[in-house]
């Protein structure tokens, strides 16, 4: 495959940034073995964002011939007490995970059997180099810094409760050398912690990349969660990726979730009662859903209405969907009834997957008390 094709992949949508193109450029042309990693925490169920939304882009790098891992992060969950901050429970989580993205890379067209999954426990066993390398990249941090980037865990300074979560960032970061990672992914929201991974690169004396070189980094766009904007209409000097950030998807507000094991009943419901005013695109939950999921592999949306309400509509691509709903000629209900259609026939490779794993699904489901 030519370089450009290969750089066309990583540039593909959902893509929204990449640190740097021009660092990814030389990896390419210089012919670099390229080795990837994404890092999940262990919580609870995963939901589209994440199990669709994130492997999208995996799939897309693996088009790209590159070595993909999905990084399963057990001390991290632990850190951040997810789960209850139970260390068994978390442990017995693993499977469901490995098991999820397994589900959503062969859904989405991919192959799972040439993905490494890596539990962080594992990795960091016996593993003198990996707390060398956090203490290295820890040298290199300020406290200050550390306390900025906090917002790659979903909190903010003022809500820290231990000092083991100011541990998270030089840890998530030495995870990328310890593996020697050349491709760094997440979604925006971990930016900070990639952008650290770049600037202390060059300083590091126990793990470095080859020619003490940059990751380059890869962000894809958060999904929204289904819920109403906390103000509606947005002002217009709002810091809005902040805002959008603050919305994505999470398993934390389930009502406003579709997770991958929900029933058809129940993607019905929760799509029926989702924010999607008339006419407004922006902040629209289920117009971003479309754009990211219906038209990804750019197939038509066929959308079924009466003859009283103009009849049934096939919409070819994500712009001609958007200026007939700004136009107000495509009622929100009819979007709605789209939406979880598509979802509930997307999804059943999923379910038939985890149709003799019932027992990980009710695990998980016992677990949901605990964040």
């Amino acid at each position: 495959m030519k370089v450009q094709e290969r750089l066309e992949l990583f540039k593909k949508w959902p893509t929204e940034e990449i640190l740097t193109e021009e660092d990814l450029k030389k990896l390419l042309e210089n012919g670099e073995k390229l080795k990837h990693y994404i890092g999940f925490e262990i919580s609870g169920r995963i939901h589209l964002g994440t199990g669709i939304g994130c492997m999208q882009k995996l799939v897309d790098l693996q088009k790209a011939d590159v070595e993909c891992s999905v990084f399963l992060a057990d001390y991290h969950a632990w850190i951040n007490n997810k789960l209850g901050g139970n260390w068994e429970n978390i442990q017995k989580a693993v499977e469901y995970y490995k098991e999820s993205f397994k589900a959503c890379i062969k859904a989405l067209g991919g192959n799972p059997d040439k993905v490494n999954y890596i539990v962080g426990s594992e990795l960091y066993h016996n593993n003198d180099e990996y707390w060398k390398t956090v203490i290295d990249v820890s040298k290199n941090i300020s406290i200050g810094r550390i306390m900025r980037s906090i917002t790659i865990i979903g909190r903010q300074e003022k809500d820290l409760t231990s000092f083991a979560q100011l541990l998270y960032p030089p840890m998530q970061v030495s995870d990328i050398f310890i593996q020697g990672i050349n491709i760094t992914h997440a979604g925006l929201d971990q930016r900070k912690a990639h952008v650290v991974a770049r600037e202390v690169a060059p300083k590091l004396v126990i793990k470095p990349l080859k020619n003490h070189m940059k990751p380059v980094a890869v962000h894809h766009h958060l999904w929204l969660g289904l819920q109403k904007p906390p103000i509606w209409p947005i002002p217009k000097n709002e810091d809005k990726q902040e805002l959008w950030t603050s919305m994505k998807m999470s398993k934390s507000k389930p009502k406003t979730a579709i997770f991958l094991n929900d029933s058809p009943e129940e993607i019905k419901d929760k799509i029926k009662g989702a924010f999607c005013p008339e006419k407004e695109v922006e902040f629209n939950p289920i117009m971003d859903w479309a754009r990211n999921i219906i038209f990804y592999n750019n197939k038509p949306l066929k959308i079924k209405r009466t003859p009283k309400f103009g009849g049934d509509l096939t919409v070819k691509n994500y712009a001609e969907l958007e200026k007939i709903y700004k136009l107000g000629k495509l009622h929100p209900m009819d979007l709605k009834n789209a939406m979880a259609e598509f979802l509930i026939e997307f999804l059943k490779p999923v379910r038939e997957h985890f149709k003799d794993k019932q027992h990980l699904i009710k695990m998980m489901k016992s677990f949901q008390t605990t964040r």
